[in-house]
């Protein structure tokens, strides 16, 4: 369960053995099977989940019952609602499993108490942050000046694991479009128009 989180931390800071050890004391797993959340909007949210096995949605649901899909989270990802985790407010996404799931749990406590035994995991969160926040800003702009087609060519190109392992009722959800029109890009694309 550890090599996944491992491999990933290394990408991005080195850890000696006993720096590896010592982390495994900071992290609790947790199992979910297919449907089962991880967290309900209303819930704080009292941990950082790590995917080490599986894949997990974060969502909203407005007013109208209509889910809003913010993230997809599989092997080598973090999941969370990072302000209610942050600032121990009430959460306002939902995260649950698409597939039967394996996670590495830390709580802020923990995540607290790692960094100053392990300071490279700082750093290493730091990149995270830096990553996750780069991300969002060019969602935003997908999201306010792409086209339906160029919204979906882009995820296509940029993530093609999300096409081949996400159902497209909730792709279509992420990228802002109705079911029917994704349908309709993949079939125009598919055609060459």
């Amino acid at each position: 369960m550890f090599d996944v989180l491992f491999s990933h931390i290394l990408e991005k800071v080195s850890l000696t053995e006993e720096e590896k050890s010592l982390l495994k004391s900071f992290f609790v797993a947790k199992s979910l099977r297919k449907k089962e959340f991880l967290l309900r909007e209303g819930e704080i949210c009292h941990s950082l989940s790590f995917v080490s096995k599986g894949l997990l949605r974060s969502y909203h649901i407005d007013e109208k019952g209509d889910e809003h899909m913010n993230l997809f989270a599989w092997e080598g990802w973090w999941s969370s609602d990072i302000y209610s985790f942050s600032f121990n407010e009430i959460g306002q996404f939902n995260i649950d499993a698409l597939e039967d799931s394996e996670l590495l749990l830390i709580t802020r406590e923990n995540l607290e108490e790692m960094t100053l035994q392990i300071p490279k995991m700082d750093r290493y969160f730091r990149i995270l942050f830096q990553n996750s926040l780069a991300t969002k800003e060019r969602r935003l702009v997908s999201s306010n000046s792409y086209t339906a087609k160029e919204k979906y060519i882009q995820l296509a190109e940029s993530n093609p694991q999300m096409i081949q392992r996400v159902p497209q009722n909730l792709i279509a959800s992420y990228l802002g479009l109705a079911p029917e029109t994704l349908s309709r890009i993949k079939k125009n694309i598919a055609l060459g128009k």
